[in-house]
């Protein structure tokens, strides 16, 4: 099923067999289930010197315990990092650069749950006992800390839904059209030509007294 999401989610895959050779998401996949197999099976030395060597080779850091679904696409995938109580549902598009991790103040479940048919694109952070439901989308280098919603479209830092069913939210980010530092010459600019011409009123009225 990993092959096939790849022929799926990728336009520059040609074929099955090319992807079992090339992808290094696909080796990273497979390579984590049998890390997996291994630590359910108490063999958790074993499984994590499996998961370091799967990142040596493909730049992916996996841990064993996280629970992947099959059908999950990691496309590029270096940089990629999900932690151990990580879960990641079919259909799950995962770009490189992204992180599933947790914050570093929790125990127990403490990284993501992405649901079915999730987008996370390049660079993004989806960090903590959080929920991102079926059929979202987190934007390039975000960073998510709150539960996402279905169908939610997530960009900015921190996240921010700004979609749902593709509806906005009114929560849109708003771009500077104009530069601040102009408008801050622009205003000293001013105050300089009216001190400017105050100290010529002041000479015309004074003269050489002044």
């Amino acid at each position: 099923m990993d092959i096939a999401a790849a022929k799926k989610n990728d336009p520059a895959a040609r074929n099955k067999f090319e992807i079992w050779l090339t992808y290094s998401g696909v080796h990273a996949l497979s390579w984590h289930r049998w890390a997996n197999r291994l630590y359910r099976m108490h063999l958790k030395l074993l499984a994590r010197m499996t998961s370091q060597f799967c990142k040596f080779l493909t730049g992916i850091e996996i841990h064993p315990a996280a629970k992947i679904a099959p059908g999950v696409f990691i496309d590029h995938g270096h940089g990629v990092v999900i932690g151990e109580t990580a879960e990641v549902g079919t259909g799950t598009v995962i770009y490189q650069g992204c992180t599933l991790g947790g914050t570093g103040k929790e125990s127990g479940k403490r990284h993501p749950t992405i649901g079915e048919n999730c987008v996370i694109s390049a660079g993004a952070k989806v960090l903590g006992n959080i929920k991102v439901g079926d059929g979202a989308k987190i934007g390039a280098g975000a960073v998510v800390l709150k539960d996402v919603p279905p169908h939610a479209t997530v960009v900015g830092v921190p996240g921010r839904v700004v979609r749902i069913c593709g509806e906005k939210t009114g929560d849109e980010l708003v771009q500077e059209k104009g530069d601040p530092y102009l408008s801050e010459i622009c205003a000293l600019r001013e105050r300089t030509f009216a001190l400017e011409e105050r100290i010529k009123e002041l000479e015309e009225k004074y003269g050489e007294n002044l």
